[in-house]
């Protein structure tokens, strides 16, 4: 994959309005899957038209793959260290990549509104703000208790989603963890019914 070309396709995306087009469904996935072969958000919103999608799908499109060429390039970025090792099923939910012997999904969301709390108090308690993710961010397909890496976008001006187009920084960010990586540093979390995760959180702010 060529980062710096996907940085650009990503930063095409900052042109368009971000508008989530309403909640998530099984039926809106399936209608805009073709965004896993699509390469820009030009491309996105033609095939949207050519299939007489409406608004509200385009809108949810755009976001979708905003989002999962993003997290592509993150893996990517993982998978330059050496002690990572990728999943060659992408179709995996569970995996999508392994440190050493620990199997990790990872996920890049922005700072949550939803959390109550600001951003000082969330470094100072990373584990609460993880548990917060997992109960929040698990609700539809995501299986709760993997072990998950979190990229949390955080920017002074309140437009995080913005960020997740800057691959340059998430590989800044992404070395810098990996430089320090440390299983013994991961928190712990454990959920109402007694089993375990292993997580930890990757900052990345302007």
């Amino acid at each position: 994959m060529d980062l710096e070309r996907l940085e650009q396709k990503l930063k095409k995306r900052l042109e368009y309005p971000y508008i989530w087009g309403g909640k998530q469904t099984n039926e809106k996935d399936k209608a805009t899957n073709f965004l896993y072969k699509t390469y820009s958000p030009a491309s996105v919103i033609n095939k949207c038209r050519s299939k007489n999608l409406g608004d509200e799908l385009e809108n949810y499109a755009l976001v979708r793959w905003y989002n999962f060429w993003s997290a592509m390039g993150a893996e990517q970025l993982f998978a330059e260290h050496e002690r990572v090792t990728p999943n060659i099923n992408q179709y995996d939910r569970l995996e999508d990549f392994k440190i050493d012997d620990i199997s990790f999904d990872h996920k890049t969301s922005i700072f949550p509104k939803g959390f109550g709390k600001d951003i000082s108090y969330a470094k100072e308690n990373e584990a609460e703000l993880i548990k917060w993710f997992y109960t929040e961010q698990s609700r539809t397909k995501r299986n709760l208790n993997q072990n998950r890496l979190f990229i949390i976008v955080y920017d002074q001006n309140g437009e995080h989603w913005k960020m997740k187009s800057d691959l340059t920084s998430f590989k800044e960010a992404i070395d810098n963890f990996m430089k320090s990586y440390n299983k013994d540093d991961l928190h712990t979390i454990t959920f109402d019914d007694g089993t375990t995760a292993l997580s930890s959180i990757i900052w990345i702010e302007r």
